[in-house]
């Protein structure tokens, strides 16, 4: 067994950012949005619609994941097209629901 003082650990800092990130996949709302985005990019509308939302709801969740790096988005025209901004937690995501899909 190893000393404690020979163990390494996790600079807060990271401690706290891989727990909100945590915290945002595990709403079934975000799952859904992050999963929709990592096949397409969309705009808020479309958001909306194909996850039976209003537009105000969907752009709420969205700047929480965008304020956590987990997508962005770009101008065109009047609108904002969002598309995934972090490909290692769209491999995560995708893990994850394999492994529930897994008998």
């Amino acid at each position: 067994m190893m000393k404690a003082e020979d163990h390494l650990f996790l600079d807060e800092s990271v401690v706290e950012e891989v727990s909100k990130i945590f915290k945002a996949l595990a709403d079934p709302t975000r799952m859904k949005m992050l999963y929709l985005l990592s096949q397409e990019e969309c705009h808020v509308g479309h958001i909306a619609e194909v996850l039976g939302m209003s537009q105000s709801a969907v752009s709420h969740q969205l700047a929480l994941l965008r304020a956590l790096r987990l997508v962005k988005y770009r101008r065109e025209g009047k609108s904002l097209v969002y598309s995934c901004d972090d490909d290692h937690v769209i491999s995560l995501l995708r893990q994850a629901i394999d492994h529930a899909q897994h008998p």
